[in-house]
């Protein structure tokens, strides 16, 4: 039988910078993360069109 794709899931990153500031949007990136390798939340340096800067993202799902 063929190996199940069960180690590698889809999470959503939401940017932490944005959430605190109050300001209004919101910006969300969706990724793949291989679940075995890394079982901690992903933190990753991301791009936020509404600040117009390289902020933290941060997996929320």
């Amino acid at each position: 039988m063929a190996k199940k794709k069960g180690n590698r899931i889809q999470v959503i990153l939401e940017c932490t910078e944005h959430k605190a500031s109050g300001m209004p949007g919101i910006s969300r990136y969706i990724t793949k993360k291989n679940r075995k390798n890394t079982p901690e939340r992903l933190e990753i340096k991301k791009y936020n069109p509404i600040l117009k800067k390289v902020t933290v993202h941060k997996e929320i799902k």
